[in-house]
């Protein structure tokens, strides 16, 4: 018995000595760590600008959860977001304040804006240049090559503003019905993803049977009637009025009646964003071009982040 007690006793004062042995030794400090986000002036220009104004993130470091694994995707150049927020809150946000107010705008226009470098491509040789998600979020890809378009307002509106329109009218859809009679104005000629097929793609042909001709305003318009839409409001909005006349002759050669279709359905957009959110989309229109001219102009300053 007394040398059980002995064994027992020598094995409990070793687990205290072990015990302050380690306690002497282990450090307050947690082996776990994460790397801190340094803050920018960029990011105090963002949290004035846009969470401030119009409660939305306008996120340009790389989340993964954010981005879509279906892609291989990389971040976005810092100056390169600077510029772009610059853009989306001159061209875009403050348009929009202009014809429908700011309340507007803080309370429909999504509340993440998410930038990656490069852009999404697809297997059927097309590239996706941004997607809406759910009302919330809006993609924004190709950040990484703004630099090559800056001046270029034609390529800044393909590549950037187009997209951003269309997927913000999306998001307006989805709170608010867009029009059912719309899908019957060109109701066999949508193609889905054929759209990118060399017999669907081209603006005009010989044939009269060009996009443009059937009565849609770009390839992807065939893909579906929410698209359609969608084209519509966006390319009206970024375009002038110059571009659109002369698509609309384009729509009318070798015996083609499709200025007419297009016609009706940019009607019909009109109607519903009036009659919906009280946006007068001629308005809206007359906004995008005079703010469009400034940039092209060097007019405004899209580098500066110093917050007042």
């Amino acid at each position: 018995m007394k040398k059980n007690i002995t064994i027992i006793i020598l094995l409990l004062a070793s687990m205290a000595a072990f015990s302050s042995c380690r306690k002497d030794e282990m450090s307050p400090e947690s082996i776990i760590t994460v790397d801190k986000v340094q803050y920018t002036p960029f990011d105090l220009w963002l949290n004035k600008n846009f969470v401030d104004t119009y409660n939305i993130l306008f996120k340009y470091r790389y989340e993964a959860i954010e981005a879509d694994y279906n892609y291989y995707t990389v971040p976005a150049d810092y100056n390169n977001s600077i510029i772009l927020a610059h853009l989306v809150k001159y061209l875009c946000l403050e348009a929009y304040d202009a014809v429908g107010g700011v309340e507007f705008t803080r309370a429909n226009f999504p509340k993440m804006i998410f930038c990656i470098g490069d852009y999404e491509y697809k297997n059927n040789g097309s590239i996706v240049l941004g997607t809406a998600e759910g009302g919330r979020k809006i993609l924004l890809t190709g950040v990484n090559n703004l630099g090559k378009y800056v001046k270029d307002i034609e390529q800044l509106n393909h590549y950037y503003f187009k997209t951003i329109h269309h997927e913000f009218t999306h998001i307006l859809n989805q709170t608010k019905d867009m029009p059912t009679s719309y899908q019957f104005v060109t109701p066999a000629d949508y193609v889905a993803d054929e759209w990118t097929d060399a017999k669907f793609s081209a603006a005009t042909n010989d044939e009269g049977t060009g996009y443009l001709q059937k009565g849609f305003i770009s390839a992807y318009s065939q893909n579906a009637y929410t698209e359609d839409f969608a084209e519509i409001l966006s390319m009206y909005v970024c375009y002038s009025d110059e571009v659109w006349a002369e698509w609309l002759t384009q729509a009318d050669t070798n015996g083609a009646h499709g200025s007419a279709l297009i016609k009706t359905k940019l009607q019909m957009v009109k109607e519903y964003m009036q009659k919906s959110w009280g946006i007068d989309l001629d308005k809206l229109h007359q906004t995008v071009q005079v703010r469009q001219a400034n940039i092209a102009a060097g007019k405004i300053d899209l580098t500066n982040i110093e917050v007042d």
